[in-house]
């Protein structure tokens, strides 16, 4: 049976401010919790007009306590952004809160733009230094887990507390090969992010379970492909719907980052014939119509890539039509609804 999971982006829109995107994904939580849902992921972005999602670990917090059994997480925390020694804290403290239904993302993007990230970290990055900066903090937030500092390291005194509790289950996120391949060199798992990826998903997994390397993290791999999902009743409703995605990357295509707009205003909004046939050309990364129609290009996707589950992300104005999105593609693979969550 595939697994199904949800990635939340907390959509801000024209017409809901960010703190109502907010409750509404404690909302959506509560329901991918009873339909079935595996996993809850929320990201981290900044300064972004159409994701309200800053603080992971607030947000995890506050929905792993509204829901009862499905694992929550961060999809991901953008590690260039933060000290390894707080990452370890705040994620040994949520593991110890909510035991077994925590997970671990973490991405190598900032999340964000360059003034942005200065403001997070109070120091620029060369674009050549990203990596080896990324490199350096997962190594230290490994170590932190683990405790196996040299003795004559100065961190070998610190005290990660709780002490008694591990760091959730890693999984590294990406968008192409490298992601993949350093995900399979460690022996972590491996979420690809199939929604705004140029890399062919296919390649990625392939050399992610080609080159895994079994670990204390993991001993065999595990893949989780994230895709944008659209559905709805009719083909022309979930038309309709998809609309608001379309002229939210058309946006950002130009440099406009704005709230998710409405399909009245993308469909009424002008385009010319360039624009339309890009906007179209992004189609090929967003999954649109019935659930049967979805599901078919779902499982073809899932099956070229062996992807052990997908997540499920979707760019829908509405929260009434966003739950919906959800409860259909749940039916439509009949995942185990789970008759009582917390609320």
């Amino acid at each position: 049976m595939t697994i199904l999971s949800v990635l939340d982006l907390s959509f801000v829109t024209e017409a809901t401010p960010p703190s109502a995107s907010l409750a509404n994904s404690v909302d959506l939580a509560i329901l991918a919790d009873r339909l079935g849902y595996a996993r809850y992921w929320v990201a981290e972005h900044h300064s972004l007009a159409s994701v309200a999602s800053s603080a992971p670990e607030v947000i995890i917090a506050r929905i792993a306590a509204a829901t009862r059994r499905i694992r929550v997480g961060a999809g991901g925390v953008m590690l260039p952004n933060h000290a390894p020694l707080m990452v370890a804290e705040r994620f040994r403290t949520l593991e110890a809160f909510f035991p077994g239904r925590i997970d671990l993302g973490l991405g190598r993007a900032p999340g964000t733009d360059q003034t942005t990230a200065y403001a997070l970290r109070r120091h620029q990055i060369q674009e050549r230094d990203a990596e080896q900066d990324f490199l350096e903090r997962l190594q230290e937030l490994i170590l932190w887990d683990t405790g196996d500092f040299p003795d004559s390291h100065p961190f070998k005194r610190i005290a990660v507390m709780p002490s008694d509790v591990r760091l959730p289950p890693i999984f590294l996120l990406g968008s192409s090969d490298y992601s993949a391949e350093l995900s399979a060199q460690i022996g972590m798992g491996f979420a690809f992010a199939h929604h705004f990826a140029s890399y062919d998903a296919s390649e990625a997994l392939r050399a992610y379970r080609a080159r895994f390397q079994p670990s204390a993290w993991r001993a065999t791999p595990y893949a989780i492909l994230a895709v944008a999902v659209v559905a709805a009743d009719s083909a022309a409703e979930a038309e309709r719907l998809a609309s608001s995605a379309d002229l939210n990357w058309l946006r950002r295509a130009r440099g406009e980052y704005r709230p998710l707009p409405s399909p009245e205003e993308a469909l009424a909004a002008p385009m010319s014939e360039r624009e339309r046939a890009a906007a179209q050309k992004h189609r090929r990364q967003l999954f649109v119509g019935t659930p049967a129609t979805v599901k078919a290009r779902l499982d073809e996707l899932a099956a070229a890539t062996q992807a052990d589950e997908i997540m499920i992300t979707s760019p829908i104005y509405d929260h009434g039509a966003r739950r919906r999105s959800y409860e259909l593609m749940a039916k439509e693979y009949a995942i185990a609804p789970v008759e009582s969550a917390a609320s």
